[in-house]
């Protein structure tokens, strides 16, 4: 093994189009980067429409690609990605085994999609440079119950999707509000039917529904006080923290990922919850987290001399910027994070590089044609980036300096 392991780790890719014949030179300077590496990983937003073929299974937010994007992220550096986000079931089960046929072909390193529960629930490993890697990926939704992977059953076949986190929407409601909605659902006549149809498939009873009640999906929690949280499955997450024990028990260097939009109402901040996900993660024996959901760039934390990335924003992010939701520049401004680890996966240090997808000509003219692939930033771009990084980073414990257009983050062993 090498004393020393590099493995750099970018906001989330929803490509469309093959980039490779762009030459722009800070195009080029990112991918020097991620070519340099050991290894690069990423999150490929998106499905592959292939030799399964498949249908639409969404409206204006649908999306799919043809097998070259694949081609075009290999050329530009990766060799890891994450199968699992809310675009993988665009084209359902048949476009799900077509992106684990494509990228099978590729030799990527992956996670996060299966032809059934078991297969999508599983790391995927591979020995890169000499050490052995595995990615646990997993999707928390909000998706339809149908997205996600499912073993075979009794008279019923097994089901190809994404590896799922089921996470539920808490709303908490004072008692006057909680009496107020028992008495909705009882007098418009809620059946065992009714209950059924609103929770998910496998949902156990609620645990006490004195203190819970659930209508139209939506779970309503006796509280002092009106509020907003999420509820982790507890069955999907002893499952996923199974596989990241069981991998790093190996010895591989393990990536957990996290995809997800249950986002606080301020992109920016960090809903509590997953930090908590996060730390159970590492104290499992994952080397890093990884999350991408949130269209922006959040904060680095480090616990146990280890990485948490809560959102590294966007890489490549090949949509429309017409509509306001995409108009912030922050959507368009990220970094890539190069990680160091010794012999025995152990951090030493990360580097930030910041990004702009399009460079400055991309945050002027606001054009898809111009915003196809993020160029390295420098100067005052650069400075923005890492100072409003370095700030909201603070405020979790972790010290960036910044030399040269680089953030530097190093790991005491006091961490």
């Amino acid at each position: 093994m090498n004393d020393r392991f590099t493995l750099a780790v970018t906001g989330q890719s929803l490509i469309k189009y093959d980039i490779r014949a762009i030459s722009a030179p800070a195009f080029q300077d990112v991918q020097a980067i991620l070519q340099n590496a050991d290894l690069s990983f990423t999150n490929f937003e998106g499905t592959i429409l292939g030799s399964h073929g498949g249908w639409p299974l969404k409206g204006s937010f649908f999306g799919c690609s043809e097998p070259v994007v694949l081609d075009a992220l290999r050329a530009t550096g990766f060799g890891a990605l994450s199968l699992s986000n809310n675009h993988a079931f665009d084209l359902g089960p048949s476009g799900v085994l077509s992106t684990l046929t494509e990228v099978d072909k590729r030799g990527f390193l992956h996670a996060g999609l299966g032809r059934d529960q078991s297969e999508a629930s599983r790391a995927g490993t591979g020995t890169i440079a000499g050490r052995r890697i595995a990615i646990v990926a997993m999707d928390g939704g909000p998706g339809p119950d149908f997205m996600y992977a499912a073993n075979a059953g009794t008279g019923r076949p097994p089901r190809p999707g994404v590896n799922r986190l089921r996470l539920s929407q808490v709303i908490e409601v004072d008692d006057t509000a909680f009496g107020q909605l028992r008495s909705i659902r009882e007098s418009v006549g809620y059946t065992a039917i009714d209950l059924t149809n609103d929770s998910q498939p496998d949902d156990p009873p609620l645990v006490d529904p004195h203190e819970e009640i659930g209508i139209a999906r939506a779970i309503f929690k006796r509280s002092g006080s009106f509020g907003r949280s999420v509820k982790v499955d507890e069955a999907d997450f002893a499952r996923n923290l199974a596989a990241i024990a069981s991998a790093a028990a190996d010895g591989c260097l393990v990536i957990a990922y996290l995809h997800h939009h249950h986002w606080a109402s301020d992109w920016y901040q960090v809903p509590e919850w997953v930090g908590s996900v996060a730390k159970c993660c590492i104290d499992a024996g994952a080397a890093m987290f990884v999350s991408h959901g949130a269209p922006v760039l959040q904060p680095v934390e480090i616990y146990r001399r280890r990485p948490i990335f809560y959102s590294l924003g966007n890489f490549i992010f090949h949509v429309s910027s017409e509509t306001s939701t995409w108009q912030a520049p922050e959507v368009w401004e990220s970094v890539v994070g190069l990680c160091s680890y010794g012999q025995d996966n152990d951090l030493k240090d990360v580097r930030f590089y910041p990004v702009v997808i399009g460079g400055e000509d991309g945050l002027k003219d606001r054009l898809l044609e111009s915003r196809m692939v993020p160029h390295l930033a420098s100067e005052s771009h650069a400075t923005r980036i890492l100072q409003r990084f370095k700030e909201q980073s603070a405020d979790l414990g972790a010290h960036i300096e910044i030399d040269h257009d680089v953030g530097i983050l190093r790991v005491q062993a006091s961490e």
